[in-house]
């Protein structure tokens, strides 16, 4: 006779062969404190209200964070993981999304104005309210992916799809 495996010993099992890829706490923290973190795990992290200009955070997985009114002017998003990212209300300006990618982010009444955007995936970016104003790096094409409102401030020459 065969043991059979009941799915809790399965879901244990599973569990233990496959690392996690959770936050890393004090990456968070140093953040919060106003560091750079280049390529550091600041998965969900909670960092709505933070006043942080000029931060390097290439390569960062930010997925699921909260950025919500943050001002992180300058600040270095390149190649950064923003997924599912909500920013509802922060300021942006000049800041480099290039290469990021924003899949579902939320960026709602964001600062965005003169960032640049070459090769970032806008796809289901919800960017009603935000002023895009002087952005570089963006196309119709690329914005035909995301969304806005009649509040969103672009480029000349640009239009975007209302959510």
């Amino acid at each position: 006779m065969k043991p059979i495996l009941t799915a809790a010993v399965v879901a244990a099992l599973v569990a233990v062969a496959v690392p996690a890829v959770a936050q890393n706490a004090g990456q968070i923290a140093r953040v919060r404190g106003g560091a750079s973190c280049a390529g550091c795990n600041l998965f969900q992290a909670e960092l709505s209200g933070l006043e942080a200009r000029g931060l390097n955070l290439s390569g960062a997985r930010l997925r699921q964070a909260d950025l919500s009114l943050t001002v992180m002017n300058r600040t270095r998003f390149s190649n950064a993981d923003l997924r599912d990212v909500e920013a509802y209300g922060g300021v942006f300006s000049s800041s480099n999304f290039s290469g990021a990618n924003m899949t579902n982010a939320s960026f709602v009444g964001a600062n965005l104005d003169g960032s640049g955007f070459s090769g970032a995936t806008l796809t289901g970016v919800n960017f009603s309210g935000a002023s895009l104003r002087r952005a570089t790096g963006l196309s119709q094409a690329r914005l035909n992916q995301a969304c806005g409102d009649e509040a969103t401030q672009l480029p000349a020459g640009l239009s975007i799809r209302h959510c």
